[in-house]
C-alpha cells in the first residue's frame, strides 16, 4: 500500500518534477555574446520539451572556442523570441544559446555531452532536429522530454511498408531496460512510440508515418548511423522508488 500511494502522488506531480535544470544564468545578462554568461544559483533556468520537432536546422559551423566546443546552426522557427541563455533541444540534447543573430544561433558543448551524444559526429551541412523549450501555455503533443540524453543507439535496419518506415535501433542493456512496448522513447529528440522490444538483440523498433518522415532527421540517416536516445523518465523514478522500498528493513 505505501508503494501504491507514493506512486499515485508521483504520477500526479509529474509536471512539477521532470523539468530539471539545464543551465544557470544571471538574470542581468543582456549582451548577445558568450562572454556575458554568469552563474547565478538563485535564478535557475529550467527546460522541458515535448519531443515534437519544430524545424530542421542546418549546422553552419562546428569547432573549438576558448576551452570548449561550439556549434552554430542556421534556423528560423527556433529563433522566434529567442534570448541569450534560452534552452533549445538539438537532436534531443538540451543546449544553451550562447549567442545568436537573425539567421542562426550558437551553442556550447561540454566534453561529457560529446561523449554521451552523437553531436560530435555532425559536420557543416548536417541537418538537426530543433525544439524550443516549453512555455507555460504550450500544448503537450508528445511526452515529457528533458533533453538529457541517456546514450546512443545504432540503426540496424530501415524497412519501408507502403508509405511508412520501420526503424530498428540497437542500444545498450542499461538503456533497453527502460524501454517497453507501446511506451515512449525520444530518438534524436523526437517523441516516438515503441512498437517492439527485442531483448535478445538489445534492440527496439518504431514506425514513422509519411508526415513524420518529412519533419525529422531519422529518415535521412542510414543503417549504421547513431541516434541519441532518452528514455521516459517515469521508469527511472519508479525503479528508484521501488528499490528503496524493497531494501527497507522489515517492520516488526
Amino acid at each position: 500500500m505505501p508503494v501504491v500511494s507514493t506512486c499515485r502522488s508521483l504520477f500526479k506531480s509529474k509536471a512539477s518534477w521532470v523539468g530539471l535544470r539545464c543551465v544557470v544564468l544571471s538574470r542581468s545578462s543582456r549582451r548577445r555574446t558568450i562572454s556575458s554568461r554568469k552563474g547565478d544559483a538563485n535564478h535557475p533556468v529550467r527546460a522541458l520539451f515535448t519531443g515534437i520537432v519544430e524545424e530542421l536546422g542546418t549546422v553552419a559551423d562546428v569547432g573549438t572556442v576558448e576551452d570548449g566546443f561550439e556549434m552554430t546552426i542556421n534556423a528560423s522557427v527556433a529563433l522566434d523570441g529567442v534570448k541569450l541563455g534560452d534552452s533549445i533541444a538539438v537532436n534531443g540534447t538540451c543546449l544553451t544559446v550562447t549567442r545568436f543573430d537573425d539567421n542562426s544561433f550558437s551553442v556550447g558543448l561540454a566534453p561529457e555531452t560529446l561523449r554521451r551524444t552523437s553531436l560530435g559526429d555532425v559536420v557543416p551541412g548536417s541537418l538537426v532536429n530543433l525544439e524550443r523549450s516549453l512555455q507555460p501555455t504550450s500544448r503537450l503533443g508528445g511526452h515529457f522530454v528533458q533533453g538529457h540524453v541517456d546514450g546512443t543507439g545504432t540503426i540496424v535496419s530501415m524497412d519501408k511498408e507502403k508509405d511508412s518506415l520501420w526503424v530498428k535501433v540497437k542500444t545498450s542493456a542499461d538503456i533497453l531496460r527502460y524501454i517497453v512496448p507501446k511506451g515512449y522513447i525520444a530518438v534524436d529528440g523526437t517523441s516516438l512510440t515503441v512498437v517492439n522490444v527485442f531483448d535478445d538483440e538489445l534492440a527496439f523498433n518504431f514506425m514513422l508515418v509519411s508526415y513524420t518522415q518529412q519533419k525529422i532527421v531519422v529518415p535521412l540517416k542510414s543503417v549504421g548511423s547513431k541516434v541519441n536516445l532518452e528514455v521516459d523518465i517515469m521508469g527511472k523514478y519508479v525503479e528508484r522508488l521501488l528499490a528503496g522500498y524493497t531494501t527497507r528493513p522489515a517492520q516488526t
